[in-house]
C-alpha cells in the first residue's frame, strides 16, 4: 500500500514577463527537459510533495552546508552534533514541504541519508584547516549586455583559490563523462555566477558525488575552468529560454523521464 500525500494548492500563476528577467540553473534545466513541466512548475506555481530519494539528498545537502559553514566561520563541530541537527532537520523540513513516503519506507531512507553525510565526513577530500572562499553564497550576474536575463544561483561552496564545489547524491556509480554532460548547465552557471561577482576565474568546477550503494561510495569528477565553447552553449541556452517564454511555447516532452515526473498526470489530462 502506498501512502498519499495530497498536492499542494497552486500558487497565483506568475506572469511571463517577471520570468523572463531572471533564470536559474535549475529553472533552465527544466525548460530543457519540459517545457509543460516548466508551465505547471514556475508558471503555474503547482507544488508537489518531494519523493524520498529527492528528500534525501536535501537532507544531506542541508549538513554539509551546516558543516561547511562550521568550518568557514572556524566553529567547533562534531560528528555527534550534526547527527543531532540531521534528526532536528528531518523532521523539520517536512514541517514545511510534505514528502511523497511509500508505507514503512521513512526510517530506511533515513537512515541512507545519515550513512552518506557520515561517509562524506570521513572521506572528504577537503582538508580539515582549508578555509573556504565562500559558503551557500547567492549570487547574480546582469547579463543584459549579452541580451539575457539576470542569472541567479547560490554556489554549495567554493574553496581556497576560486574552486567550485557542487554536491549531488545518486542512486547509482555515476560514469564521469555522462556526470559532467548532465550538469554542464549549472556548473556553467555557477562560473558565470563566480567570475560575474569576483571579477576573476574560477581555478576548476567539481562534483562531489555520493553513492547511494550499500555501502556508500564517493565520485569526485573534477573539471577545469568554464570554456568558451560552455560559455557560449549556455548563452544559446538562454536564449531559448527567452524565445520560449515570449511564445508560450509550453510544449511536452514525452519521453522515458515522463515515468518519475510528479506532474505526469497533469500531463495526460492537459491539452
Amino acid at each position: 500500500m502506498i501512502a498519499t500525500v495530497e498536492p499542494l494548492a497552486a500558487a497565483k500563476p506568475k506572469p511571463i514577463d517577471q520570468l523572463r528577467q531572471t533564470v536559474s540553473a535549475s529553472r533552465l534545466n527544466t525548460w530543457l527537459s519540459c517545457r509543460l513541466k516548466f508551465y505547471f512548475r514556475y508558471v503555474l506555481g503547482l507544488t508537489k510533495p518531494k519523493t524520498a530519494a529527492l528528500y534525501v539528498g536535501t537532507s544531506v545537502h542541508g549538513i554539509l552546508k551546516l558543516w561547511n559553514n562550521a568550518r568557514w566561520r572556524r566553529q567547533p563541530v562534531t560528528l555527534d552534533s550534526l547527527r543531532q541537527d540531521f534528526n532536528t532537520l528531518w523532521q523539520d523540513d517536512q514541517v514545511k514541504e510534505p514528502v511523497r513516503w511509500d508505507e514503512g519506507e521513512e526510517p530506511g531512507e533515513k537512515a541512507t541519508a545519515w550513512s552518506l553525510v557520515d561517509f562524506y565526513l570521513r572521506h572528504t577530500p577537503i582538508p580539515a584547516n582549508e578555509m573556504a572562499e565562500g559558503v551557500e553564497v547567492k549570487v547574480e550576474a546582469d547579463l543584459a549586455k549579452h541580451g539575457l536575463p539576470r542569472l541567479i544561483g547560490i554556489l554549495d561552496l567554493v574553496r581556497a583559490g576560486g574552486r567550485i564545489v557542487d554536491f549531488k547524491t545518486v542512486g547509482q556509480t555515476p560514469n564521469e563523462e555522462k556526470a559532467v554532460h548532465t550538469n554542464e548547465v549549472q556548473l556553467s552557471g555557477y562560473a558565470i555566477l563566480y567570475r560575474d561577482s569576483t571579477g576573476k576565474t574560477e581555478s576548476g568546477r567539481d562534483l562531489h558525488q555520493l553513492v547511494k550503494t550499500k555501502t556508500p561510495k564517493l565520485i569526485v569528477t573534477q573539471q577545469g575552468p568554464m570554456t568558451e565553447q560552455q560559455q557560449s552553449r549556455l548563452f544559446r541556452q538562454m536564449e531559448s529560454y527567452v524565445a520560449g517564454l515570449d511564445r508560450q511555447d509550453f510544449v511536452p516532452s514525452p519521453g522515458m523521464q515522463c515515468s518519475m515526473c510528479s506532474y505526469f498526470n497533469e500531463c495526460r489530462r492537459h491539452s
